[in-house]
């Protein structure tokens, strides 16, 4: 197969392979995922806003895409990198192919690139910014286009909706406020099957208007990017400490650590994948987790803000769950809601329906 498009890092190292989906060319930061299926959740799943993903799993596309399995409306990664895809799906619900979707969406995809080297190198030298171009691009140019090309600090505003929105379920019992940083659909979906409303609001909604709408509880979704990049939401829930129970997921944990005080960082690499095991530090407890994550809290940084540690990363030992008792505030680094993924972690919805029972009794 002929290799027409390629992969220029910032470093200077090229990856050649063949195009498929759009063609065009783009500048973004390139990370890898270790799931074995679930590249159409991922695609749809807007944390990867502005990101080329590498899929380490050597052959994607092969079950298609199906119209009920995405995540959001949008897909979400700037290109997709493979080892080997599949045109012609095998799967009775499937619509259409992986290729079909990320042209008819203007998302550039290569296939044909060692994605083993790839990851590695991910892995060894940290996240970078990477030029998916034609394979006849040179060195120089390329390398040019990625330093002249600005890095975007707005992508939770492009993917926050744009006015509030609901979703209702049967015979509810809570009414959740959900600020959309770049939630994704199962999150609501989990919170209707725990017999939750849920009013979905943009991420720069204010404090007020959260208590006007006399909420049982307060979540803040995953989304993209550093999570410095979006002060409205920090000084929101610094606003309503104390006020409401909250829930965080991914960027929502980092957000609320954030709003009391800690320290965000960049990871060398991030954690991407659906098998990362996290451990309960207050029950012993070890979760198989999905995680999508760039920025990790600062564990140093918590003395004196009345966060504790409820969860860990048994790979690097990273923060991977915080509580606050007396504020009944409790956030998570990774996603119970995993979809697909293990399901180890969907008691956490429990936690935030006993915490707004609680709150409700007095």
């Amino acid at each position: 197969m002929e290799h027409n498009r390629k992969l220029i890092l910032e470093d200077g190292s090229e990856y050649y392979g063949t195009g498929f989906g759009s063609r065009r060319d783009t500048v973004s930061e390139i990370v890898f995922n270790t799931s074995m299926a679930g590249y159409q959740e991922i695609i749809s799943d807007p944390s990867y806003t502005d990101q080329a993903v590498v899929m380490s799993y050597p052959l994607i596309g092969n079950y298609g895409i199906t119209d009920e399995d995405f995540e959001s409306r949008m897909i979400s990664p700037s290109a997709l990198i493979v080892r080997d895809i599949n045109e012609n799906p095998s799967n009775y619900r499937a619509t259409r192919s992986l290729g079909d979707l990320l042209g008819d969406s203007d998302v550039p995809g290569i296939y044909g690139v060692d994605t083993r080297k790839l990851v590695r190198s991910i892995r060894d030298l940290g996240s970078r910014r990477v030029l998916i171009t034609d394979a006849s691009t040179s060195l120089e140019s390329g390398l040019k286009l990625i330093h002249s090309t600005p890095v975007r600090k707005d992508a939770v505003k492009r993917c926050s909706c744009p006015k509030k929105w609901y979703s209702r379920t049967s015979n509810p019992r809570f009414n959740v406020a959900a600020i959309d940083c770049g939630m994704k659909s199962n999150i609501v979906r989990m919170f209707n099957h725990h017999k939750c409303n849920v009013t979905i609001l943009p991420y720069n909604t204010g404090s007020k208007e959260i208590l006007s709408l006399a909420p049982d509880g307060l979540f803040i979704s995953n989304g993209p990017g550093d999570p410095t990049d979006v002060p409205e939401v920090i000084e929101t829930l610094k606003d309503l400490h104390g006020k409401i129970p909250m829930f965080g997921i991914c960027l929502g944990h980092q957000l609320i650590a954030l709003s009391y005080g800690a320290v965000t960082y960049k990871l060398k690499f991030g954690h991407r994948g659906g098998n990362h095991p996290v451990k309960d530090v207050r029950t012993g407890k070890i979760e198989i987790t999905s995680q999508n994550h760039s920025y990790a809290v600062d564990e140093k940084s918590l003395n004196g803000t009345g966060l504790k540690v409820s969860h860990i990363n048994l790979l690097d030992n990273t923060v991977e769950g915080l509580y606050h008792e007396t504020d009944r505030v409790f956030s998570v680094q990774y996603h119970p809601e995993s979809a697909p993924g293990p399901r180890d972690s969907g008691y956490l919805f429990d936690r935030f329906t006993e915490l707004m029972s609680d709150e409700r009794n007095g």
